[in-house]
């Protein structure tokens, strides 16, 4: 799917580029067979999981719809019509995003808060910033054979960086947008169950990481760059969909089935007779609540953009 925003523009109004188009977006191009005997030979926690879970590919999603469904949950009904009018929607751009209108109508169709954060960040893209500027943060050096730092690249940190200034957006949704829109391999999303399988698995959650703080966020994304190498983030995303199987599964283990008997006596004639009824019913025991906190995400905001890394990157910026 293009939106207004699109790389990868039709060249001939006669080509079909439908397969070639699906090929891009689906990440079809990189060996995943390879990919995935390399992550097992460096981890053995991922040789463990992952036979279990295959197949798993990053898309190659256009910039702005990646930071759009990712940080404001955003449906394409709403905005872009309803699909009997027409075959075929672009994405709206964020030009089509700033009238003067357009929160209170987003909220009339049931944004909430976040028709703020669109409106806002709408107007911050195509305003504000410069012309192509969240293209320019895109990854152009695809090379397997970089050396890759504990933090990411520079590139990888500039555009990190520059999506947090944007309305809303924390590390996680940088991180996201980095890796499926921006093309930063190494960008690891960390959220709930990342971090609960960081603690299970990988010895996080003790001494000064036992909690999700910003210098924890940095520490499990730096572990698993280390580990995993310049496509850290489809290493962990690979975990992330295997780890949701395994709640899964845990979650339909438990579920119980309770048979309820009940009496009724009714009359029948001078004789009064008791039916017994069984009625089956099943109880889903133990659910996993699966949100990360919004206060939670706010502190992460905040940590991130007064911690020494942020302040550091911010003098060589100006330096």
């Amino acid at each position: 799917m293009r939106s207004g925003m699109s790389t990868h523009p039709i060249k001939d109004e006669d080509e079909d580029d439908t397969e070639r188009l699906l090929k891009h977006y689906l990440n079809l191009e990189p060996n995943l067979t390879a990919l995935y005997e390399y992550w097992s030979s460096v981890d053995p926690n991922f040789k463990k999981r992952a036979p279990k879970f295959t197949g798993v590919r990053i898309l190659k999603q256009d910039a702005w719809e990646a930071l759009m469904v990712n940080n404001l949950c955003l449906h394409y009904g709403p905005l872009i019509g309803h699909v009997d009018a027409q075959p075929y929607h672009d994405f709206p751009a964020p030009e089509t995003l700033t009238g003067p209108g357009v929160e209170a109508h987003l909220r009339e169709l049931g944004f909430g808060y976040r028709a703020s954060y669109i409106a806002k960040t709408a107007k911050m893209v195509a305003k504000e910033k410069p012309e192509g500027w969240l293209q320019n943060l895109s990854n152009v050096d695809h090379s397997p054979d970089q050396k890759m730092p504990p933090g990411g690249r520079d590139g990888y940190r500039k555009a990190h960086e520059e999506l947090l200034q944007l309305q809303g957006v924390g590390p996680k949704v940088a991180d996201c947008v980095c890796l499926m829109g921006l093309g930063w391999g190494e960008s690891v999303p960390v959220d709930t169950h990342v971090w609960q399988f960081a603690q299970r698995d990988y010895k996080f959650g003790k001494g000064k990481h036992k909690s999700l703080t910003k210098a924890t966020y940095d520490a499990v994304g730096d572990h698993f760059r280390q580990l995993w190498g310049i496509e850290a983030g489809w290493a962990h995303s690979v975990l992330f969909a295997a780890d949701l199987k395994t709640f899964s599964e845990r979650l339909t283990s438990k579920a119980k089935e309770i048979k309820v008997e009940e009496v009724k006596v009714k009359q029948e004639g001078e004789t009064t007779v008791e039916v017994k009824t069984v009625v089956k019913q099943e109880y889903l025991l133990n659910g996993i609540k699966d949100e990360f906190e919004e206060e939670n995400t706010v502190e992460l905001i905040k940590d991130f953009k007064d911690s020494p890394r942020n302040q550091r990157a911010k003098r060589r910026r100006l330096g």
